[in-house]
């Protein structure tokens, strides 16, 4: 799944990371093995794939599990990865999947397709319960059967136009040791703990890992498929930008995968190879679009309001000063970066304050003697909640902030870490009552399913982070998924991101480059929209190595 970056970024990293890094990194000089380190400040928030939000754990399942089909190197089509090969037929209901053989789990039992068989039913029993947090991978599927080691056949209820996107995002399970956790009617799924060393099948096994700290990746000797050319890979998470930056440039740490603009000059005259891609990730200006939300600023339901606002986004001013020219404007919920599943006739609204104030004249809402306007008898003021952990929001709020004031409307930022930011949204019980406004991002995958997924009702309590439901919207969505013939998708596609950009439950405002760092010590470091560490395709680590 594509996920937000809900990162759990903690003060300070501990001495056992500098310890590990220290130990494993010395290396050969070959064009062979040695140990890459890259640092992030994202994180590995769970190895448990029914709890896991961050990007850097989607990532990571990306490495260690066999997963159907990836991209391939465009990142734009789906590649063989443990499926050599699939057919549909039956009308498009049924899936045939020839799956590779005499593959192993990195505890030296059998791979087969049986194990894929057993993850997709097992996650259709407690697709409400422990594996809700996937339910949406396994939509429309019956069940599925392995005949025999190297085939799964997957039955759907009707024919599905998204098969190969949700299962580029669906992990494969070891049946021998995931079995044992399903107790609780599946609840057990979720407190599972996984710890390293993880059982896994793919490029690499992870081999040790210490939440917001370090993750340490071996080559796996018994993978089935191309084998990585180093020794090693260790992630290391840092607590913010500053850090992360000298730690390159002082080679405690070999590459970035991701660059803070404010950095990529200082980088590349300090002689490291910068990559610098269009990315899928966007920052976003939430609004809570429950209709049923708190009475007190039931204004911000009102469409008119949500334009006003919109125009009132200086995005050039944001990328310019935020991002230093980095980022684009961002005008959907599905990026351009994803070719011709976007929208091009969405444009980003025009910053405007003179047309922002009219709209809110026409509603009514009159500005006071302070300069701040009345709606049904309060103030429009409000706070925004902004997860302390996405580092570009402060700088971007102060910008909003000012011309928010310069339309009446005064805003205050709410700071919070990313867990108690989305409790405080989704307050009291997945109701979504008790926030106005908030700051967030999101970084999409190619297939757009996900990300149209999150406005949703279905996904209130999961992904939802907006409390947007709305019922027209949630069946633009099914016929999406239930529609194989991919231009005619794509056109509903398109029209479910009209729908939204008039609804405004967020107010895009930049799409961010992917941009990395290597030292000049390493070639192969391939990067992607969302960074050479990945849930798109495996071969931006694989194939790097020493020069």
């Amino acid at each position: 799944m594509n996920k937000r970056w809900l990162s759990g970024l903690m003060l300070g990293v501990a001495v056992i990371a500098v310890v590990v890094f220290a130990s494993t990194a010395g290396g050969s000089s070959s064009k062979s093995g040695g140990t890459l380190r890259v640092g992030s400040s994202s994180g590995i928030d769970s190895l448990n794939p029914y709890v896991a939000f961050n990007q850097d754990a989607y990532a990571t399942f990306q490495y260690i599990y066999p997963i159907l089909v990836q991209y391939d190197k465009t990142n734009l089509h789906f590649a063989p990865f443990f499926a050599k090969s699939w057919k549909a037929s039956n009308g498009a209901k049924t899936w045939t999947f020839k799956t590779v053989a005499n593959a192993k789990w990195t505890d030296g039992q059998p791979l087969t397709a049986e194990d894929a068989a057993w993850t997709i039913n097992t996650d259709i029993k407690y697709q409400t319960g422990g594996a809700a947090n996937v339910a949406g991978l396994i939509a429309h599927i019956t069940r599925a059967e392995a005949p025999n080691p190297t085939t799964l056949i997957v039955h759907y209820k009707q024919a599905a136009g998204n098969v190969l996107g949700q299962f580029q995002q669906f992990f494969i399970l070891p049946k021998h040791i995931w079995s044992k956790h399903t107790g609780h009617k599946g609840a057990d799924l979720k407190t599972f703990a996984n710890n390293a060393p993880v059982v896994g099948s793919g490029p690499f096994k992870l081999v040790k890992y210490q939440k917001n700290e370090i993750a340490l990746f071996q080559k796996n000797n018994s993978y089935w498929g191309t084998k990585p050319q180093v020794d090693t890979f260790g992630l290391r998470i840092f607590s913010n930008d500053d850090a992360m930056i000298s730690a390159l440039k002082a080679h405690e740490i070999d590459a970035l995968n991701a660059v803070p603009a404010t950095a990529i000059k200082t980088l590349k005259n300090a002689g490291f190879t910068i990559s610098n891609v269009p990315g899928l990730d966007q920052t976003d200006f939430i609004i809570n679009s429950n209709p049923k939300k708190k009475k007190k600023h039931r204004e911000l339901l009102n469409l008119k309001v949500k334009e006003a606002f919109a125009h009132a986004m200086d995005r050039a001013q944001i990328i310019d000063v935020v991002f230093l020219g980095t980022a684009k404007p961002a005008s959907s919920i599905v990026p351009a970066t994803t070719g011709s599943w976007h929208n091009p006739s969405l444009e980003p609204e025009k910053f405007d304050l003179a047309l922002a104030n009219k709209l809110l004249d026409q509603a009514g809402y009159k500005k006071g003697s302070d300069g701040i306007r009345v709606a049904n008898g309060h103030k429009m003021s409000y706070d925004v909640v902004a997860p302390t952990d996405v580092q570009s929001i402060p700088r971007t709020f102060q910008i909003i902030q000012a011309d928010f004031k310069k339309i009446g409307v005064q805003l205050r930022q709410k700071a919070l870490d990313s867990t108690a930011a989305f409790d405080l949204m989704t307050s009291p019980s997945g109701k979504y009552l008790n926030f106005d406004l908030a700051m967030w991002d999101w970084v999409a995958l190619i297939d757009p399913d996900f990300m149209l997924s999150v406005v949703t009702c279905a996904q209130w309590s999961g992904w939802n982070d907006s409390g947007y439901c709305n019922k027209k919207y949630d069946r633009m969505y099914a016929q999406q998924q239930l529609t194989p013939d991919q231009n005619k998708r794509r056109q509903l596609v398109r029209k479910m991101q009209k729908y939204l950009y008039d609804q405004r439950p967020y107010i895009w405002l930049a799409n961010l480059n992917s941009v990395s760092a290597v030292s000049s010590k390493w070639t192969g470091f391939v990067n992607t929209p969302q960074g050479p560490f990945n849930e798109i395709n495996i071969t931006s680590l694989t194939g790097v190595h020493q020069k």
